[in-house]
């Protein structure tokens, strides 16, 4: 399972007269039969030797003793064994001794199922700190005092929450009784790197479980406080039988694609109006007004995360209407059509799907929408198009986008097909009162 240019690094490190071993994640994943994400290598050449070494690699950080190198299967991370002093800003020491013993450096890793090294040539897993039986047994749990794990760089309360979900691990009590303790810590770390972790935990396996256990052990009321609202709010059985918003939500992540960014975020995000809007009605409980007041606030956390703007769009766009699937089969068809021809139609229904099977698990109305979006016809020319705006007086600008717009919605709500004459007669009544005022 190692590639070749890995196998490669090894050799030359050994070469020039050290050790070298794979280390953390890497060991931890070919231990659980999985091809790993990352190839991480530790060495006992301090960092001068290892640029001698290795010339090609990204020396930046060779104060901290790592630097990468690239490769077919993403960048190699070469770490020299060291042992960390202090962690003043809580995410880096503020310095670091180089060390020849490997269970030295084990003692500065975060998770035992991390601190593991194997010595490929020898085929031999150097284990100092329990990690193979911690694996063995389902279990999350530090290196040491796990209060002082965290607080050293509180990166790791996510990471953890991570593993755990992704490995489908128990966190070992004092591990969460020390995540719970030190979850406000998080609060110094760059919203881009917070936003890097959380997009890894909602794209991978256990997703879901992973944002469970980020409102449970008090990090989401950190990072993420909108989200932690929904925690214990109601909603109407008859359409959620499966509990409240926060397990709602949870089963959602769950069954939207892994690795699709856009829909884990909409997920996370579609029902973030939910509990500001709840009400208890004569019939039921209601959430009136809860997709526009879900898209404002989605925007405004994915704003505060630092999110790309294409990311942001999207998930406003769903959270938006990610209600209005109930009343697609009675729309117009060509209102209907026209939602349909929307560049990210497909993206709605995906969601649409995964909103289904986390509440009431029917599906009709998502098979109705596939069925029809298969069947729909050629795209027909519009019956206006812009040169026909300005060819009545109206200057370039956000006008002629919104008459274009306007005689389109009329087209589409009328009773019986609307021809190009009959669209221009309304072009022209259109301008002649946007002049009026």
């Amino acid at each position: 399972m190692l590639p070749a240019q890995v196998g490669e690094l090894l050799g030359r490190l050994r070469a020039a007269g050290g050790r070298a071993w794979l280390v953390g994640g890497t060991v931890r994943d070919l231990l659980l039969g999985v091809v790993p994400r990352d190839y991480d290598i530790a060495t006992d050449l301090v960092p001068a030797q290892v640029a001698r070494v290795l010339p090609e690699a990204d020396h930046r950080h060779a104060d901290l003793g790592a630097c990468r190198v690239p490769s077919a299967n993403g960048p190699v991370a070469i770490t020299s064994l060291r042992a960390d002093g202090r962690y003043g800003d809580h995410r880096h020491p503020d310095s670091v001794r180089f060390v020849r013993e490997p269970e030295v450096d084990a003692q500065r890793r975060d998770f035992t199922i991390n601190a593991l090294y194997l010595d490929v040539e020898r085929n031999e897993i150097l284990d100092f700190t329990g990690g193979r039986r911690d694996l063995a047994e389902r279990t999350l749990r530090t290196i040491g005092d796990p209060r002082r794990r965290f607080q050293e760089d509180a990166l790791r309360l996510l990471r953890g929450v991570r593993f755990a979900a992704r490995f489908d691990l128990e966190i070992e009590a004092a591990t969460a009784a020390a995540m719970v303790e030190t979850a406000p810590t998080l609060s110094v770390l760059s919203p881009e790197r917070t936003f890097a972790e959380l997009c890894d935990a909602f794209t991978s396996r256990g997703r879901g479980h992973a944002l469970r256990l980020l409102v449970e052990l008090g990090l989401a009321a950190v990072v993420l406080p909108e989200v932690a609202a929904m925690r214990g709010v109601t909603q109407p059985p008859v359409y959620h039988p499966e509990g409240d918003v926060l397990t709602h939500v949870c089963l959602v992540l769950d069954h939207v694609p892994e690795g699709d960014l856009g829909l884990a975020w909409s997920a996370v995000l579609h029902d973030v109006g939910k509990p500001p809007t709840w009400r208890l009605a004569a019939d039921r409980i209601r959430f009136d007004g809860h997709d526009a007041l879900s898209a404002r606030m989605a925007d405004g956390i994915l704003q505060r995360l630092r999110a790309s703007t294409e990311l942001r769009d999207l998930v406003v766009e769903i959270c938006e209407k990610h209600i209005h699937f109930a009343a697609l089969p009675q729309m117009r068809p060509r209102r209907r059509e026209r939602w349909m021809r929307t560049p990210h139609f497909r993206r709605h229904l995906e969601f649409h799907r995964a909103d289904c099977l986390g509440s009431h698990g029917k599906l009709e109305i998502y098979e109705f929408a596939r069925a029809t979006l298969e069947q729909l016809p050629p795209v027909e020319a519009p019956l206006v198009v812009g040169k026909d705006v300005l060819a009545l007086g109206i200057a370039e600008g956000p006008d002629v986008g919104r008459l274009l717009a306007r005689v389109q919605a009329a087209a589409d709500e009328s009773p019986t097909p609307m021809s190009r004459d009959e669209a221009l007669v309304l072009l022209r009544d259109m301008v002649a009162r946007l002049r009026q005022g």
